[in-house]
């Protein structure tokens, strides 16, 4: 697997929940920050705009390896109760397009967590580059690292909509 291919990781979850709740919190930028060990606080540019295509949010990661950064992201689509996603550090030339896709099952909702890499630079351009040998490790690691991550995530987000105080 190479970065030029635009590897994808995908994580989903059945949650016993009305879509519209489900979408509320997914729309809801600072939740998935609440079950991510690396996003650690996501805050939107423009308040006013919310959850609409073209608003701006500014993420705030951690990560072990890589120290704390911050990314500039783009809603891409926001479509209700279907499909929340954005793209990270440009629109044409994005590091990474992130989603989460809702689809009714039952008397619930299939969530689906995705993230596609690349085509633009990330934080994993530099570590290919400094050893090529071991790109396909390089990106299987960071795959595996974002799918625990989406899992919890969307594990949080089942627990939220399925909760108590529901």
């Amino acid at each position: 697997m190479r970065y030029a291919d635009g590897p994808v990781v995908q994580v989903e979850v059945l949650i016993d929940a009305p879509v519209a709740k489900v979408w509320a919190l997914v729309t809801d930028i600072g939740v998935s920050a609440r079950f991510s060990s690396e996003l650690q606080e996501a805050r939107w540019l423009d308040p006013a705009e919310g959850p609409t295509p073209g608003a701006r949010f500014v993420g705030r990661n951690r990560h072990p390896a890589a120290g704390e950064w911050e990314t500039t992201c783009t809603v891409t689509a926001a479509e209700p109760d279907r499909r929340f996603s954005w793209a990270v550090e440009g629109l044409t030339e994005p590091a990474a397009t992130w989603g989460f896709d809702l689809e009714p099952d039952g008397s619930g909702v299939r969530l689906r967590q995705w993230a596609l890499l690349g085509p633009g630079p990330s934080g994993l351009s530099a570590a290919i580059a400094a050893m090529p040998d071991k790109e396909e490790r390089i990106i299987e690691r960071r795959l595996q690292e974002h799918r625990a991550n989406m899992q919890a995530t969307v594990d949080g987000i089942k627990a939220l909509a399925e909760g108590p105080l529901s």
